[in-house]
């Protein structure tokens, strides 16, 4: 049979021209909230791992990076304070501090709403 190697294919790359403007916007901003989260996890709340090595799609809590409820607060205080924007609370804030990436997906789109309510 085929080895492994054989049915893996490498990503093609989309060329920065082919992108539009919001399209790249949108990658550069989610890349730095990704970065400023993961990096908040180990400032804010001492995750003993280096930021990059966080798996943006582990769960916060249990048996992902094993967060906890006091660290649920802390959690939407050091995102609130460093973004300067407000998460919701009761299940939706649950679904949202389900992993980084949610939290991630949620920044950015408050962070893009602000942009276009801007004048």
């Amino acid at each position: 049979g085929a080895s492994r190697d054989d049915r893996v294919r490498p990503r093609r790359r989309v060329s920065g021209s082919s992108m539009t403007p919001e399209t790249m916007h949108l990658i550069e901003l989610r890349e730095q909230v990704l970065s400023r989260v993961q990096a908040l996890l180990v400032e804010q709340l001492s995750v003993r791992r280096l930021p990059e090595t966080i798996d943006p799609d582990a769960p916060l809590f249990g048996n992902g990076i094993g967060l906890d409820s006091v660290d649920s607060v802390e959690l939407v205080i050091a995102i609130e304070t460093d973004f300067g924007v407000t998460l919701p609370d009761g299940e939706e804030l649950v679904s949202v501090q389900r992993s980084v990436n949610r939290i991630v997906d949620y920044v950015v789109s408050q962070k893009l709403a602000e942009q276009k309510a801007a004048p």
